[in-house]
């Protein structure tokens, strides 16, 4: 088929379909408006448990067949014969209907182990905050509690009839296809929240490299901008500088009239400094308006070149099928590559503008970027709640405060009160709860308080009133721990129990006593070590025998430890800062 062939808007059973006739084997999709973005903190990963026993009584078949949750959408999709495909689709559509639930709690199994080998991305959680899109960046805690008639009830509302589209891309359209979804309502995409006061913004967090979002017009202009800025984001980094193995940027749209620009570098510690220079001077070179004219034309020939491949119309099906969903124009590939062809270095010039007005950037720990005009997002509260107030036990130096609207943690770690995290009840996207008495609240800007009755000595009306001020539906309930947090003493600090968002604990101030003790200790133990080393080495003199040689080794290196020990426990306990 050429893909300039109109597509074909038919109707089967009931829902929209998308037909496009090609060559090949028989492919189709049934896409849902649903996904993470719709649903809470709490109950998060109920969409992708649908989807999961929607499929298991396919058991094991010889045609490729899968599915997908995604932020707005759910895909289930095949390639195969057309009596496979046509099987697929009944089956995925009745079990929709008609949940087995006698595989409920195996399904959450595997949803489990999967999640144990993904990796979540951060940006979204300090984009968007703990909800709707940015629930991508936390774990499913809705998995664990979620019964049959939750699950029920959420496939009842969601897998419907008028929320759906289906797909299919072939020679002609399969006979015999019926699909039975219940009667429901097209439902409008999730809203997007903001965690952010201000942009262009950053955070400091992993080694791994920079890494960029920034949310654009979705526009021909703007998917252009996204090739070039891969392009000359390969040639400064790796071509001449050296400094990284991968550079390269994605563009997906949110079918909101949006789409969010990613684009990444990978670094080694060493080159880390040079590769955040170098990504930050690329963009200002877009901002400034330094734009190729043949850089663009390549990239638009690139772009128009993959739009005119035979198997294109098929590709695109998924895409269009969200763009339906989300009441968006399906736009033909003649109208995309106008739009490609009409694209000037003016316009990508504008939409370099936006991205950098809306940019979120991520940067290795250790590293800033407020130098380049970036604003550190923040990872603590403009507030805190007035209410009893519970100090740290033992060496630590936290303030936990429990009031009639929510709870507030200052000066934890050390950081000084300026320093809060605070969770309204009203604002809680989540409460994780242990049975040990533990508590974790998760505020929907991503804010987190640590409520340990163990480090707070908290009684147990102050816990009670706590838990019935937190809406039912938030509470997630969480197996016994390994460990549970004691307080902390001079001698053993314990580890702080990961926060999320608020960053990690600020470090030590190291006093002017314990740059002296370092320096001092540290010289002497690295003159006593060097002659040890020497002594190891070349001081053996069979004169006085192996046995002689031996004790004056373990002496010699027995004094160096002790030496240094003193600089070593200043090293570990504080920082230069």
């Amino acid at each position: 088929m050429n893909p300039q062939t109109p597509l074909l808007h038919t109707e089967v059973d009931g829902i929209p379909t998308l037909f496009a006739e090609t060559a090949g084997p028989l492919r189709a999709g049934l896409v849902f408006r649903v996904g993470v973005a719709d649903e809470t903190l709490a109950r998060a990963g109920i969409t992708h448990l649908v989807e999961h026993l929607a499929l298991h009584r396919l058991g094991v078949s010889d045609y490729h067949f899968n599915g997908e949750t995604k932020s707005a959408f759910t895909h289930f999709y095949i390639e195969g014969a057309e009596h496979e495909v046509t099987e697929y689709l009944g089956t995925v559509a009745a079990s929709l209907c008609d949940l087995p639930m006698e595989r409920l709690e195996t399904e959450k199994e595997i949803l489990r182990t999967e999640e144990s080998r993904r990796s979540a991305p951060q940006l979204p959680l300090w984009r968007y905050g703990a909800q709707g899109y940015g629930l991508a960046s936390y774990p499913e805690w809705g998995v664990r509690e979620a019964g049959p008639d939750a699950v029920r009830e959420w496939a009842r509302t969601w897998f419907t009839r008028g929320n759906a589209v289906l797909w299919i891309a072939g020679e002609r359209m399969p006979e015999g296809l019926v699909l039975g979804l219940p009667e429901g309502e097209r439902r409008p995409m999730p809203a997007v929240t903001s965690a952010l006061p201000k942009t262009p913004a950053y955070f400091s967090e992993g080694k791994g490299g920079v890494l960029l979002d920034a949310v654009v017009a979705d526009t021909a202009a703007a998917r252009l901008y996204a090739g070039l800025l891969e392009r000359e984001l390969t040639r400064a980094l790796r071509q001449e500088g050296g400094y990284s193995y991968t550079a390269a940027t994605d563009y997906t749209p949110r079918r909101d009239g949006y789409a969010l620009l990613t684009a990444f570098a990978d670094a080694l510690p060493a080159k880390q400094d040079a590769v955040l220079g170098g990504f930050v001077d690329v963009l200002a070179g877009f901002q400034a308006g330094r734009i190729g004219q043949s850089a663009l034309d390549a990239v638009r020939g690139r772009y128009e070149s993959g739009l005119a491949a035979p198997d294109a119309a098929a590709l695109r099906l998924p895409a269009l099928a969200e763009d339906l969903l989300a009441g968006r124009p399906v736009r033909s590939p003649a109208e995309l590559s106008a739009e490609l062809a009409a694209v000037t270095p003016e316009q990508v010039h504008a939409v370099a503008l936006e991205a950098a007005g809306t940019a979120l950037l991520q940067v290795p720990g250790g590293l800033s970027a407020d130098w380049a005009g970036y604003t550190e997002a923040p990872t603590t509260s403009p507030y805190a709640v007035t209410g009893r107030r519970f100090a740290e036990l033992g060496a630590g130096k936290a303030t936990l405060i429990v009031g009639a609207d929510g709870v507030t943690v200052e000066g934890a770690h050390g950081s000084g009160a300026e320093c809060a995290a605070t969770v309204r009840y009203a604002e809680c996207a989540a409460m994780l709860v242990w049975p040990d008495g533990g508590r974790r609240l998760v505020g929907t800007d991503g804010m987190i308080v640590q409520v340990e009755p163990s480090l707070y000595g908290i009684d147990a009306a102050t816990m009670a009133g706590m838990d019935t001020a937190v809406p039912p539906a938030v509470v997630v309930a969480l197996p016994p721990r390994q460990q549970i947090p004691a307080p902390e003493t001079p001698e053993a600090p314990s580890a702080p129990d990961p926060g999320g968002r608020p960053g990690r604990p600020a470090p030590t101030r190291r006093t002017a006593l314990q740059t002296v003790v370092l320096i001092l200790f540290g010289l002497f133990g690295g003159l006593s070590a060097l002659l040890s080393l020497l002594f190891t080495v070349f001081g053996y003199d069979p004169e006085f025998g192996v046995s002689v040689w031996l004790i004056l080794v373990v002496v010699m290196w027995g004094f160096t430890a002790l030496v240094s020990w003193p600089a070593v426990r200043v090293l570990r306990r504080t920082r230069r800062v």
